[in-house]
């Protein structure tokens, strides 16, 4: 098993997919090809050869995801290893921390129900917006 490589040549699907930031090669592909993967800053196409240090904008969630590739492996490995193939930046761990901390607090202010307002609540709902 080839990690830390400096020959190596890996598509960027591909190494995504072994990072573990995709589940299928299929989904980083695709991902990368409708522009929402950045590479040192550009789009890029799936085949792209990935080298070390250079930095890469991956969706995650609701956030975004700013890393710098420390390894390259074109073969997909446990969680542990994976994460030792690329380490995020300072900048993008506190911008996601802020942005959960704020989506938290909208979820605050505007609450949801417990469950499905019953038939004879709808009924309440629909004669007090007829109002």
């Amino acid at each position: 098993m080839e990690t830390n490589n400096t020959s190596q040549n890996v598509r960027l699907d591909k190494w995504l997919w072994a990072a573990r930031f995709f589940k299928t090669r299929a989904i980083a592909r695709d991902m990368v090809q409708s522009g929402k993967v950045h590479y040192n800053g550009q789009r890029t196409k799936p085949g792209k050869n990935v080298e070390l240090g250079a930095v890469i904008k991956v969706p995650s969630g609701w956030d975004n995801r700013d890393v710098i590739v420390r390894g390259l492996s074109d073969k997909r490995l446990s969680a542990a290893l994976a994460q030792a193939l690329y380490e995020e930046t300072e900048t993008s761990v506190t911008k996601r921390e802020e942005n959960q901390v704020a989506r938290k607090l909208n979820a605050f202010h505007s609450p949801k129900p417990e469950n499905r307002p019953d038939k004879k609540q709808r009924r309440q709902i629909i004669k007090f917006k007829q109002q």
